[in-house]
């Protein structure tokens, strides 16, 4: 994928963005986030930093932890999920878009239970630049051919193609994926 190419139609972009724009920053809203960003120094403290997303119900998470606890184990890593940084946030995807412009990857954790993060997917292969460092971790499983859906299992061929697209079926599984990312 080049610069000039994105699998995201440049209208729906440019829809985002000028959302994105309309928004209001305040200066108590900036002062807010900038202490929420002062939470992060040890991505610049390190060499590499990961920004794990995926979902947030009981056992998905528990998963995350696993990804995170493994990349955490690596000299000079520093690997963290959202909710790791406090604060009020009005716009997550504000929220989602300052750090993911600050990290060296992001690393999705894909499975079909709701409330995954599909609107961080669609940004993930709609922006260069997010694309360009980003990884699926994608849970395969065994009696469902499609469990995705098509919009999801487009963004999954993007990352295979690039070779950034790992499955999993098992936690050993998930550690052992994990333990493969740059």
């Amino acid at each position: 994928m080049t610069d000039e190419e994105s699998p995201v139609p440049d209208d729906v972009l440019k829809s985002a963005k000028d959302q994105l724009d309309e928004e209001e920053i305040t200066l108590a809203n900036n002062e807010e986030i900038l202490h929420a960003l002062s939470e992060l120094t040890p991505i610049y403290e390190n060499d590499r930093s990961y920004f794990v997303l995926g979902n947030y119900d009981r056992e998905p998470i528990r998963r995350l932890n696993l990804v995170i606890d493994r990349l955490n184990r690596r000299t000079d890593v520093y690997a963290f999920r959202m909710v790791d940084i406090r604060g009020e946030w009005d716009n997550s995807i504000q929220k989602f878009c300052l750090i993911a412009d600050i990290v060296t990857y992001l690393v999705g954790v894909a499975e079909k239970e709701p409330s995954d993060f599909l609107v961080e997917q669609g940004l993930l292969v709609g922006t260069t630049e997010y694309f360009a460092k980003s990884h699926v971790l994608k849970r395969k499983y065994e009696d469902e051919e499609y469990p995705f859906g098509w919009m999801q299992d487009g963004v999954f061929e993007l990352f295979d193609r690039e070779e950034r697209l790992y499955q999993w079926r098992t936690e050993e599984d998930l550690v052992d994926v994990a333990g493969k990312l740059p």
